[in-house]
């Protein structure tokens, strides 16, 4: 089911991104030959009457791709004004970041969404008057530690506290009184009874003690998270705002993971690739459809600064090609492009599956 998702998942971002550069084709009056639906076989396609676009239903369904005239830099007749080749640099530009645009707004439209029937938000003294019933959750469950091996995972909800055969059950805890609980009882039973999808499980949990301090520890991360729910217009300006703060932190770290990475300090094993990023997508699924919209929207909101990396083969690579062809007056020669782009394209698809074998090693 993970897998289904994640493609599902995968899917509908790709065929956003897609959209986005074909209804911006449109708009410039650059011809566009195809739009597909999953990749090629094609099941069926077809083509309106006075249409000079072609639609396409494949058989891959990781999403979709558009057919753009001149878009690869081919040589040709630019004189044609439907060939993106003959259009303007900000025109070019706006055709080459119509993608990334709409991976932005899809982002932008699914945190609002979320923000809307009710989004899990840590307490602050800023969300403290708008948020509902919160409880410690666990934020992050550290691999192979007490709590991993108890099964719970991020995103349960500790509902009660409990020494065995005890009366004294410490309901709805704060983050404080686990961790009070806890650090007092190193190598002393204990009964966590966690909510997930409303329904409480209670497991035993043994404490392990930390060297350093002496205190109990489970390995585990904890905040005080409620829901927030919000009307359509505070939704709508809140969504907007949570994007720009998380494309500015996602901007940061990758800028950070590229510096580590040059001077070979960059940590793989922090990255996920499309196996990982499966099982965190089943993760999100397996919490609600709030989380999988919010994770959905992160997912999104990475793929689009990633996108716009001047590196070749990217969107944003594209668009360094056409800010150096504005500044030195002349075309690069399509050969030359094609030839870069190609080098780029092999090196992200080496880098992917690095990544896609650090993934399968985490799962053993």
């Amino acid at each position: 089911m993970s897998v289904l998702i994640f493609i599902i998942v995968l899917a509908v971002l790709i065929l956003v991104h897609e959209l986005g550069h074909f209804l911006a084709a449109k708009s410039a009056g650059v011809r566009v030959d195809e739009f597909g639906l999953g990749f090629p076989p094609k099941v069926v396609s077809w083509k309106p009457e006075n249409s000079e676009t072609t639609y396409s239903l494949n058989w891959i369904p990781f999403g979709g791709f558009v057919k753009i005239v001149g878009e690869d830099g081919e040589e040709g007749v630019v004189s044609d004004p439907r060939n993106m080749m003959a259009k303007g640099p900000l025109t070019k530009i706006w055709l080459l970041s119509a993608g990334v645009i709409f991976n932005f707004l899809l982002a932008w439209a699914l945190i609002s969404t979320s923000f809307m029937t009710g989004l899990p938000t840590s307490v602050t003294p800023e969300t403290a008057g708008v948020i509902g019933t919160p409880t410690t959750t666990l934020i992050e469950v550290i691999s192979g530690s007490v709590a991993a091996d108890a099964g719970l995972t991020a995103g349960d909800e500790i509902a009660y506290i409990e020494l065995p055969q005890s009366t004294d059950r410490i309901e709805n805890p704060t983050v404080e009184e686990v961790q009070e609980f806890v650090g007092a009882r190193a190598g002393e039973p204990f009964t966590l009874g966690y909510r997930r999808l409303d329904v409480i499980t209670a497991v035993e949990i043994i404490p392990r003690e930390n060297v350093e301090t002496g205190r109990g520890v489970i390995g585990v991360g904890l905040d005080f998270v409620g829901l927030v729910k919000l009307p359509p217009h505070v939704a709508v300006a809140e969504g907007l705002r949570t994007k720009g703060e998380l494309t500015w932190a996602i901007a940061v770290g990758l800028i950070h993971f590229i510096g580590d990475a040059v001077t070979g300090a960059a940590d793989f094993s922090q990255v996920a690739g499309p196996v990982g990023i499966a099982g965190l997508v089943g993760d999100a699924a397996s919490r609600g459809i709030v989380a999988l919209l919010s994770f959905t929207a992160l997912i999104s909101l990475n793929l689009a600064v990633l996108n716009l990396l001047p590196f070749p083969a990217l969107d944003g690579g594209r668009i360094l090609f056409v800010i150096i062809e504005t500044i030195k007056g002349t075309p690069i020669k399509a050969k030359t492009a094609q030839v870069v782009n190609t080098i780029g394209f092999g090196f992200l698809i080496l880098l992917m599956l690095v990544v896609t074998i650090s993934d399968i090693v985490k799962l053993f």
